[in-house]
């Protein structure tokens, strides 16, 4: 995100905190981003893909500039009243009741009124909540076509963006509110969500501090709230949350409370926090090959022990935390905490399973206290001890070299003007929250920019050369992958009954083959036909559109850095080395 929209939300924020923000204004309004935005690939500078990332454009220049004018005591946002009728289809969608809320809305819209454009922007967020993203994109555009000054279009139009990965196009909307000083919750909560994607946290929270100013009440600006608690505001937040009506699914809710008896169960702890406690800054190990057969290799993993017990665990780049089958578990005298299912690529579901305690965790020369992990009940669910997500060590620069089978942890540089962070696991991340935004050190400028959805890192990938789309870096996959949306694009697709596809979660049903695929990312190239399924449901849990994966058939031949911090990834191909 530009400096200069850093002032303005900060500005923006400052006047709302004085009282300045409840007032109608007929300020004139800046033209439509939809008539004067970039093209698809030419993405803000805070969304933008660096310029050695595959399918990277030159930053657009739509973001605002500051004017020497602007300060505090002069910022005001304007506030567009809804309608009787738009409110109570607000209401209606806010408390879940869905369907009554399109009912209303399209009358609304059948009435040809002023309201037109606010209703189609209200059927966006009823869309998407149902997880009907293809119905959004085309409700989104004629908001913006009917009313091209109304804020709450452009920010309808941006969620829409949001939802297909095309973070430029949907900050460039979001921004729209702020270039015009409109009291637009939900612009300021799509630019939260933009910046928490790009690790520019501390923006984030200036982003979210606005929206909830602005908008306490609605659900997904209340739930994203949440997570800026200390653990014990947090908790009571979470249960007055519980205790109104909310339009979140019955799914979400149940995560909710299960979050809950884990925070709790921590709060009860004397320590609290997956603690290192050995003084150690750095260290290497020995990558264990996984074996499918006595030919077929898996993947690599971790010897890591839990009280002692000794496991190998999958590392996975698209998994979180620590998961280990029901057998370790009871060897280790894992304590259970709380029931949690525990789902992932497949259409069969989740496998049962909990939340668990550890006193220690040992991986090579570090230990750890007090720490939370996950078990599944069934063996045949993993297929192997269990899986270790490299999210676990966001603390340290990760680095997985594949050829030489080593795995090493060390210290990321130091933030400037900032102290050096206590080093820890998080198997379970529950830390108090401590905004900071991207730092990209001198030796990490030629690293790939990527988008981090908690521990998902989404790799901005060209596909035969057209603009970027987001694929899941995955070292636990068993190849490369690309979606039948995304590769009907540019390549045939067709469908072969001799693939077979199982994930976590069961067999894939539908299983295609994408012709002549050439991904470009980082600094890296490959063309080759791949496997192609949908990962809709993936998509969905995420928030936003994954094309593919990029997985260990491909990246065994790459030593990769990864900087959970600060959303950076290094993708090193040594071609001279005999793979």
């Amino acid at each position: 995100m530009s400096l200069a929209l850093l002032f303005l939300l900060t500005v923006a924020l400052e006047g709302i905190v004085s009282g300045q923000s409840v007032q109608t204004s007929n300020q004139p309004t800046a033209a439509s981003p939809a008539q004067n935005s970039p093209a698809a690939s030419s993405p803000p500078p805070s969304a933008v893909p660096p310029a050695n990332a595959a399918g990277a454009a030159p930053a657009s220049s739509a973001a605002p500039a500051a004017t020497a004018s602007a300060s505090p005591a002069t910022a005001k946002l304007a506030v567009t009243p809804l309608s009787a009728g738009l409110l109570h289809a607000q209401l209606l969608f806010r408390t879940g009741k869905f369907d009554d809320a399109i009912a209303e809305y399209n009358a609304i819209i059948a009435g040809n009124g002023a309201d037109a454009a606010g209703a189609y922007a209200g059927l966006v967020h009823v869309y998407l909540k149902q997880r009907k993203s293809g119905d959004a994109f085309p409700a989104a555009q004629k908001a913006v076509q009917l009313a091209p000054d109304l804020a709450a279009a452009h920010t309808a139009l941006g969620e829409a963006y949001f939802r297909q990965g095309r973070m430029g196009e949907a900050e460039n909307e979001f921004q729209f509110a702020i270039r015009n000083k409109r009291a637009d919750a939900r612009a300021y909560l799509g630019l939260n969500r933009i910046s928490r994607a790009t690790s520019n946290y501390k923006n984030a929270k200036i982003a979210l501090d606005i929206a909830h100013q602005i908008d306490p009440d609605d659900p997904e600006i209340r739930r994203a709230w949440l997570s800026t608690l200390s653990l014990k505001d947090r908790l009571k937040a979470m249960q007055e949350y519980l205790n109104v009506n909310n339009n979140d699914d019955t799914e979400s809710l149940e995560n909710l409370k299960h979050g809950m008896v884990v925070l709790q169960d921590e709060m009860d702890r004397p320590v609290r926090g997956c603690r290192l406690i050995t003084k150690i800054t750095s260290t290497q190990t020995d990558l264990e090959q996984l074996m499918v057969d006595a030919k077929r290799l898996k993947g690599y993993g971790l010897k890591v022990k839990l009280n002692d017990t000794g496991s190998r665990l999958l590392l996975d780049t698209g998994a979180s935390g620590i998961l280990v089958n029901s057998k370790i578990a009871e060897r280790a005298g894992v304590q259970r905490v709380v029931e949690q299912n525990v789902k992932g690529i497949g259409d069969a579901g989740g496998a049962s399973g909990y939340v668990g305690y550890v006193d220690s965790i040992e991986i090579g020369e570090l230990k750890f206290q007090n720490c939370y992990v996950r078990v599944v009940e069934k063996k045949s669910a993993l297929g192997e001890d269990g899986y270790i997500g490299a999210d676990v060590f966001a603390h340290f620069l990760v680095d997985i070299n594949f050829p030489d089978a080593k795995f090493k942890l060390s210290e990321l540089p130091k933030l400037p003007d900032e102290p050096a962070e206590e080093a820890s696991l998080d198997s379970h991340p529950t830390s108090t929250y401590h905004p900071r935004d991207r730092y990209i050190a001198p030796e990490m400028k030629e690293y790939t920019r990527i988008f981090r959805f908690g521990h998902t890192l989404l790799v901005p990938t060209s596909v035969n050369e057209h603009p970027y789309k987001l694929f899941l870096l995955d070292t636990g996959a068993f190849d490369d992958t690309i979606t039948p949306e995304a590769a009907r694009e540019t390549s045939k697709v067709y469908s072969d009954d001799r693939l077979h596809v199982k994930g976590f979660s069961g067999q894939i049903k539908d299983v295609y083959v994408a012709e002549d695929v050439t991904l470009a990312f980082g600094h890296f190239k490959q063309r080759r036909s791949l496997v192609s399924f949908d990962m809709v449901n993936t998509s969905n849990s995420i928030g936003t559109e994954v094309s593919g994966t990029l997985g260990f058939g491909m990246l065994y031949l790459l030593d990769i850095k990864i900087d959970y911090r600060d959303g950076l990834v290094d993708f090193n191909f040594n071609p001279n080395r005999i793979h």
